[in-house]
């Protein structure tokens, strides 16, 4: 009997369940997982997290943040023990662009998972990927606390995050497929396709120049994007997915693989990552988009455990 394309993604590929669905995570079982706060908004409307939801009011006092960020890591906690790899907890969009209090808000998210038990060693502290957020992960990364650098588009941001030597990066093929499907009315297909291109430039460039940052695409479409990517060190996957890559008993074959060359090395002083990253108008504007979605689901889970106080 043919085994399923997940099992042969695995031979390639570390798998990481991109949700906050514990019963999706038990029957999957991935490595790793994360969540970001749109995950965690739709997992507060989950029977399962209506206790975590009250827990994370308690002692909370009127500091609703720092509910949000209970309920965070009580999802975290949760998750970690379904998983034998690390959990990602992403935090506060709307502090990407302050380096300082990303960095407190990072303290408090490993604090309070050393409070629940669970190691920092299996948490990584997703932040989007500005130039305020990568210099708080190359601080927090020195202090021994590993990083995921979300919402990245560029490879401006990905030259500078692995300059600040992160742990991990999510590169966001669905959102760059679909900036290019929108502006130039084309359905990419295969290899063609700008977020799996994008993947692969990064890739390349790291495994060239032996960064030893970890490339975990992200956001995808649909199967043939993922499949494109097999042999990427990671990739973050939705439940439904999943069960479709488990489903399908057809071939996969490794797509990408170390270079003997590449680009070289780029380190980037603020002004050149703003100037890089500006000159990328998908770019640009997928990650203003991203940080303001963000936002808002932070805000609506705001929101909602403020109506339970």
């Amino acid at each position: 009997m043919s085994i399923s394309k997940l099992e042969q993604l695995k031979r390639y590929t570390t798998i990481v369940a991109d949700t906050g669905d514990l019963e999706a995570i038990t029957e999957l079982k991935p490595q790793d997982a994360t969540t970001n706060p749109s995950l965690l908004l739709k997992a507060a409307s989950l029977q399962g997290y209506q206790d975590s939801l009250n827990a994370a009011l308690e002692g909370a006092g009127d500091d609703i943040g720092l509910a949000c960020d209970r309920f965070a890591v009580s999802v975290g906690s949760q998750i970690s023990q379904s998983i034998p790899g690390r959990i990602s907890t992403e935090v506060d969009a709307r502090l990407s662009f302050d380096l300082d209090a990303t960095l407190a808000r990072a303290y408090r998210l490993i604090e309070l998972y050393d409070k629940a038990n669970v190691r920092k060693e299996r948490v990584l502290i997703k932040v989007a990927s500005t130039w305020e957020g990568i210099q708080a992960a190359r601080r927090l990364e020195t202090e021994g606390i590993q990083t995921n650098l979300t919402l990245l588009f560029s490879f401006a941001q990905a030259a500078a995050c692995a300059d600040a030597g992160v742990f991990l990066i999510s590169p966001f093929v669905g959102r760059i497929y679909d900036w290019y499907k929108k502006a130039e009315g084309l359905d990419y297909q295969g290899a063609d396709d700008p977020g799996v291109k994008s993947v692969k430039r990064i890739f390349d460039y790291y495994k060239a120049n032996g960064y030893q940052t970890v490339v975990m695409g992200a956001s995808f479409r649909n199967l043939n994007q993922i499949e494109q990517l097999a042999g990427c060190d990671r990739l973050t996957i939705s439940p439904d997915l999943l069960r479709q890559l488990a489903l399908d008993h057809g071939r996969l074959d490794q797509r990408l693989f170390k270079p003997s060359a590449g680009e070289p090395r780029q380190s980037l002083t603020a002004a050149e990552f703003r100037w890089q990253h500006n000159e990328d108008a998908m770019a640009t504007e997928k990650l203003a988009e991203g940080i303001r979605l963000f936002a808002r689901d932070q805000e609506k889970l705001e929101a909602l455990l403020a109506k339970k106080r």
